[in-house]
């Protein structure tokens, strides 16, 4: 995958008088917070941003970059957006150690037809994402489960999960994220 970059410079200026300014010049003002909560205003192009964020899963790295300074990489934290004009309006980025576990909560996608549906059950969703600890080079944009395999009956459990080698799910084991049952 592509590593996405959004490059920006520091500023001074705060408040609502000066992100008015920003955004009528094509700008955005965004944080970037460090490990330790310590904040820095910054402001980034706004057409930049939008082609990062709308091909970005919520555990996209971003690579950032500020006065020409590489600040390592980040998570999009937070997003304003306005609905009326589709532009976003501010931006939090989280600066993350490269070296230290990440505990992420990921959505996990199914894909295939269980067998027990096709068979006329019924497949239940009881839990979408998981919660797992990696390095953010081993993080994925999602965990994919097949249940074609799933009979009248049959569950998926955490436990049951393909993980990549570096990846540890941290959610209880016993978790049921989808079950199959006869049609009522």
């Amino acid at each position: 995958m592509e590593q996405m970059v959004v490059t920006g410079v520091t500023r001074t200026e705060t408040g609502k008088r000066a992100a008015k300014k920003l955004r009528k010049t094509g700008k955005l003002p965004a944080v970037m917070y460090n490990s330790r909560g310590e904040a820095v205003s910054l402001t980034i192009d706004e057409a930049e941003f939008s082609r990062v964020w709308r091909n970005s899963t919520p555990t996209t790295l971003i690579h950032l970059m500020v006065d020409n300074q590489d600040m390592g990489i980040a998570f999009i934290k937070d997003t304003e957006y306005d609905i009326k004009t589709d532009k976003s309006l501010h931006v939090d980025f989280h600066v993350i150690e490269k070296d230290k576990p990440l505990e992420v909560a990921i959505k996990v996608q199914y894909t295939g037809t269980s067998a027990g549906v096709r068979e006329g059950g019924r497949l239940n969703n009881h839990y979408s994402q998981v919660t797992i600890k990696c390095l953010p080079k081993d993080l994925p944009p999602r965990i994919v489960a097949d249940i074609s395999s799933l009979g009248i009956g049959a569950t998926l459990r955490v436990k049951d999960l393909s993980l990549d080698s570096g990846i540890t799910a941290i959610s209880d084991a016993e978790t049921l994220l989808v079950s199959v049952t006869p049609a009522a």
